[in-house]
Parts: C-alpha cells; sequence; structure tokens
C-alpha cells in the first residue's frame, strides 16, 4: 500500500490499536484480539520483555500481507537504525514517542508514513518541517484535547494524532478538537493483562463503535 492510501485509510477510520506485548505469544493474540474486534490498523511497539520485536513484526506483516484492510506499522522506534529494519520487516508506518530527526529522514527517503511524538509548538514546527503529514500528540493523557485546538492555532495546516490516555469516554473530545486519527494501547489492551483476550476484542468493538459515532458528530 502507498504512503497516500494508508494516510487516507487512517484519516477515514481514525483509529490506530498501539499493541505492547511481553513475548510474541501474546502479541499474536492482542493482534488477533482486536482486528476481530473490527480494528484495522495495527501498531506494534519495539518493546518485549521476551523475545525480539522485529522479528514479531515481520511474523505479522507476512500473516497479514494479503489481508489488504490490515495495515501493520512499528511504534516505540526510537532511532533510525530501528525504524529501517522494522520497515525492511514489513512494517508500513513508523511512530515514535518523540522527535528524532534521523527517523524522519530515513522514512521519508522511503516515502514510509512517519508519525514523531512531540509536546510543543518548536516540535511540532520541527516536524512539520521535516515533512511529516500527521504529528503525534504524546503523552495524550498529560496535555489533553485542548493541546490540538491550541496547536492548530499557529498551525492550522497541520496533522495531529493522540495517542496515550485515549479511551472510549474521551474519544469524541479528540476528534471534535480535530484530531487526524486516534492511537489507543492500555485502555484497549487492559484484558491482555489476564489472560482475557475476549475482553480485549470487546473493548475493540467498544472502540469501533465510539468512533464511528464521534465522526458522525463531527460531521454535523
Amino acid at each position: 500500500m502507498e504512503k497516500e492510501e494508508i494516510l487516507k485509510k487512517m484519516r477515514e477510520e481514525k483509529l490506530v490499536s498501539v499493541l505492547r506485548a511481553r513475548d510474541q505469544e501474546e502479541g499474536k493474540k492482542l493482534v488477533d484480539a482486536v482486528i476481530r474486534g473490527g480494528i484495522h490498523l495495527i501498531e506494534i511497539t519495539m518493546t518485549m520483555e521476551q523475545g525480539n520485536p522485529v522479528e514479531f513484526l515481520q511474523t505479522m506483516c507476512e500473516t497479514y500481507r494479503d489481508q489488504k484492510e490490515i495495515v501493520v506499522g512499528a511504534g516505540t522506534v526510537l532511532d533510525a537504525e530501528t525504524a529501517r529494519q522494522a520497515i525492511l520487516a514489513g512494517a508500513q508506518y513508523i511512530v515514535s514517542p518523540g522527535l528524532n530527526t534521523e527517523t524522519i529522514r530515513l522514512c521519508n527517503r522511503y516515502r514510509v508514513p512517519v508519525f514523531p511524538g512531540v509536546m510543543t509548538p518548536t516540535e511540532a514546527i520541527c516536524a512539520l518541517e521535516m515533512g511529516c503529514d500527521v504529528i503525534k500528540i504524546f503523552p495524550g493523557n498529560i496535555v489533553g484535547p485542548s493541546a490540538i485546538r491550541s496547536l492548530k492555532g499557529p498551525l492550522p495546516q497541520a496533522e495531529f494524532m493522540p495517542s496515550g490516555g485515549v479511551d472510549t469516554d474521551n474519544v469524541e473530545q479528540w476528534l471534535q478538537a480535530g484530531a487526524f486519527a486516534v492511537g489507543t494501547g492500555s485502555s484497549l489492551t487492559v484484558g491482555a493483562k489476564t489472560g482475557n483476550f475476549e475482553a480485549v476484542t470487546a473493548k475493540a468493538r467498544e472502540f469501533v463503535h465510539a468512533v464511528a459515532e464521534a465522526k458522525e458528530k463531527v460531521r454535523r
């Protein structure tokens, strides 16, 4: 899928699942659970207590290669070296908790969407100057939805995707504030802590429903 298609899908669906697994077995169950719940944008973080996250990423990319509605990316990418490994493993987009210029340059070189994390106008301007189409606001729970409105005042051309603290009870606020999309992790996958992956699927369905309702309200 081309860069423009990935961004279009993200803009339309507006929901990215951020999956942080302890090991590959749990990771596979998480991916399966959120897909069953109707979430198609999968962000696999490069943090794994046991096992190689890049190998797991590659396995998931290969597993869902023929399912065009599923888009798998890499999250918690801290540097260009990890970004390169992730892209070679099949990652269709790259997400970082911070702003690393070398990572952005590398992703732009290969026309892979990259979403760097920012908290300040200075960082947001830097990301725009580096050619980022969408900027991640992280941690979202610290700044809240009002951060998007504030940043869009001086930067109306910027697109923002919050991650951290996004839940079904506030996703409407984020979208009303102008979020390009939202990323959700711990609130989505809390059931996995006790091995209850059906709860993860149920929560994914809740998120899909909440986002659909919020999108309708934003259009009015």
